[in-house]
């Protein structure tokens, strides 16, 4: 028998707390960032970076985020 807590841990794995959003800015230019759920992104529009969301944990190393293009 589940109590489905499981199937509740495999939808919020890849997801980002609301709360943390509020408080995480882009390490360098310590402006907003928008979460983009498709790419598991946390985008900083400022920077021109999309830092990586793995497993639920934002990666907040600017080696590690990807150069938005031209068109994002």
């Amino acid at each position: 028998m589940t109590d489905g807590s499981a199937d509740e841990t495999k939808n919020r794995r890849g997801k980002v707390d609301p709360r943390l959003l509020e408080l995480l800015v882009c390490p360098l230019t310590k402006t907003t960032l928008s979460y983009d759920a498709g790419r598991q992104e946390l985008v900083s529009r400022s920077a021109r970076l999309a830092f990586p969301v793995r497993d639920g944990i934002p990666i907040m190393i600017p080696d590690e985020a990807r150069q938005l293009g031209e068109d994002e």
